[in-house]
């Protein structure tokens, strides 16, 4: 049963961008916001997040001389994958999408606005060590279980649910909520390092059928 202060829902990156024919598209993630809408109105605690990069960032492959989309680069923090540019703070691609209706949320959590280290996590930039401070908030707000949704499910999702554990809280990623961009074989990776960590996995059939 989701409680109304132990439980939230964070929502990852439900941006034009990552929608189909976004600059850095999510194979059916726009299916992600029906499902969405729906889970929400079991949960009176949701937070969204937001990428939020300056034109100028590390993570994009445009920013390094002869390098391409998809790539990696090795950086200070560890081995970094060069993007598409997208989701550059104020314009259209970075905007969340018009139909997610969740006009009860509290927070949005923008990521990705250091120039110099990407961000996949809400809880903890790429460099493992500077936080967003959505953990504390959380924790401020007497929440103990975040459920996740949203895109992509290998990536900011993952990174999410698994800085999510470390910060002590219980977490379940609601799979049919989820979609992936599995480059190389990363969305396997993902679920197996959740797995590992005590991420659950549920479908939002069985949220909703529980609240109901």
């Amino acid at each position: 049963m989701i409680k109304p202060v132990e439980d939230a829902l964070l929502v990852v990156d439900v941006q034009y961008d990552f929608m189909p024919g976004g600059a850095l598209a999510v194979a059916a993630g726009d299916e992600v916001v029906p499902v969405i809408n729906r889970l929400a109105r079991a949960f009176s605690h949701v937070v969204l997040t937001q990428d939020w990069h300056p034109r100028s960032h590390v993570s994009f492959a445009a920013n390094h001389t002869g390098r391409k989309p998809f790539e990696m680069m090795t950086r200070p923090y560890g081995e970094q994958v060069l993007w598409p540019v997208h989701c550059v703070q104020d314009t259209p691609g970075a905007a969340l999408h018009r139909d997610l209706h969740v006009p009860h949320a509290r927070l949005v959590v923008r990521k990705g606005h250091h120039e110099h280290v990407d961000s996949y996590s809400a809880f903890v930039e790429a460099d493992r060590v500077t936080p967003t401070g959505l953990a504390g908030y959380l924790r401020d707000v007497g929440a103990k279980r975040v459920w996740l949704a949203g895109l992509a499910t290998d990536y900011c999702v993952a990174w999410s649910a698994l800085d999510a554990r470390a910060a002590g809280f219980d977490v379940i990623v609601i799979e049919d909520a989820c979609r992936a961009i599995d480059l190389n074989g990363s969305l396997e990776r993902a679920w197996q390092d959740m797995n590992a960590a005590g991420v659950c996995r549920m479908l939002s059939e069985d949220i909703v059928r529980k609240t109901t």
